[in-house]
């Protein structure tokens, strides 16, 4: 066991102590607690229009992702998630939220999108650059979901949060008639305020509200990032286990480490969390084999579009079962429901979708399980991943046997 790893779980060990401290001493809890209230002051009016000078990726606000085409007309957030994705875009230090686009707009530009296929691609809101549940931002998520069910879009559409999810909220979600709308919630059981300083409770409270109060709106416990020797002890997965019953799927997954994240975390006095900054998300071997054990046959599942389909009971619209092994730790009744939807592209189609996006036709070969394209970009494969429900690859970022798309820290 490395250093850093007894460094992590000896920091959480003190900290549980310190926990116990107000009952030793007959002290109120709240005098000892770690508190975090997010300026939420910026609520007391509309949402100010964001500053002409954003940096270009955040004032574009539609976005291919690998879970669907995104749409971000609002930036700024106060949660403080020290590793949030923001720190790429050079935008971390803008706290409140700023509207980019009006809805009418945001949404009239993502249907016009030369992406955007009607009942067919996923779409996503608000998870890039804020929290689609904070106070006056989730009146615009419920504007723009009404605008999409309006036009009687059938649409996967994932909504990511980490903040507060209430009976108002889920009535509301209620009321939509069309849209495949699944709410991600969000929860990690970090306790250090420096990385993560968000009360979790907020994770279990929101679950609850949903399971009580949704039928139609699908729920996800959203296990991340789960990280070696810092949020993987026996008794957080243990607590993740019991969540996971107001859940209709939970899915697991590792550090998106980059490095801004690590010199943001290294200026807050945070020891590097792992060695390496890959480009795909980092969680070791040990920790699944740990998780699955505990979950036993508790559904749980590696990738994000495969917890909704399951949620839904449709089939996987990115197509990981034709990769080996991924799909090994799913229920067999979804594994049916997504191999009977496998079916290989004909040579037509594959490069009548490729030609859409630009990629290069010559090179393209269409396997029993994926797609292998060359010089793409991760939006031309996401595009043609989901008009195919095949997993597109680039031949220079293979996907590894039994690494499940991971990084290579914790694999070898």
């Amino acid at each position: 066991m490395s250093e850093q790893t007894v460094g992590f779980q000896l920091t959480r060990v003190i900290y549980e102590k310190l926990r116990l401290l107000p009952l030793l001493l007959k002290q109120p809890l709240r005098e000892f607690e770690m508190t975090f209230e997010p300026d939420t002051r910026y609520a007391r009016s509309k949402l100010r229009d964001a500053p002409t000078d954003l940096p270009h990726d955040l004032a574009s606000v539609i976005e291919y992702r690998k879970s669907g085409l995104s749409l971000n007309h609002i930036v700024g957030c106060p949660l403080e998630c020290a590793y949030c994705v923001r720190h790429l875009f050079d935008n971390y230090e803008m706290k409140r939220p700023h509207l980019v686009l009006s809805d009418d707009e945001a949404v009239a530009q993502l249907v016009d999108h030369p992406a955007f296929r009607a009942h067919q691609t996923p779409l996503q809101i608000f998870n890039r650059a804020t929290d689609p549940f904070l106070p006056r931002v989730k009146e615009h998520l419920h504007r723009c979901l009404e605008l999409l069910d309006d036009l009687g879009l059938t649409n996967h559409m994932l909504v990511i949060t980490r903040w507060h999810v209430l009976e108002e909220d889920v009535a509301r979600l209620e009321r939509l008639k069309n849209l495949k709308v699944t709410i991600l919630i969000t929860w990690s059981g970090i306790s250090d305020p420096r990385i993560e300083p968000i009360d979790s409770s907020i994770a279990h409270k929101s679950l609850q509200t949903l399971a009580s109060c949704a039928s139609r709106t699908r729920r996800i416990l959203y296990w991340r990032p789960i990280v070696l020797g810092l949020n993987d002890s026996d008794e957080l997965i243990a607590e993740a286990h019991s969540m996971s019953r107001f859940a209709n799927a939970t899915v697991f997954t590792g550090l998106f480490h980059r490095e801004q994240i690590r010199d943001y975390l290294r200026s807050v006095n945070v020891p590097d969390l792992y060695e390496m900054v890959p480009r795909r998300k980092i969680f070791p071997r040990e920790v699944e084999d740990r998780i699955l054990k505990a979950f036993g046959n508790t559904p749980i599942f590696r990738k994000t579009s495969c917890g909704v389909a399951y949620a839904h009971k449709v089939h996987d619209y990115n197509g990981h079962i034709g990769i080996d092994r991924i799909c090994d730790i799913c229920p067999g009744d979804q594994v049916r429901i997504c191999t009977a939807a496998h079916k290989v592209p004909t040579r037509s189609q594959l490069l009548g979708f490729a030609k859409e996006v630009g990629l290069e036709t010559d090179s393209i070969e269409a396997f029993e399980g994926h797609i292998v394209v060359e010089n793409s970009t991760e939006q031309q494969r996401y595009f043609v991943q989901h008009a195919t429900g095949f997993q597109v690859h680039d031949r220079a970022h293979p996907h590894l046997p039994g690494r499940h798309g991971r990084a290579e820290e914790g694999w070898t």
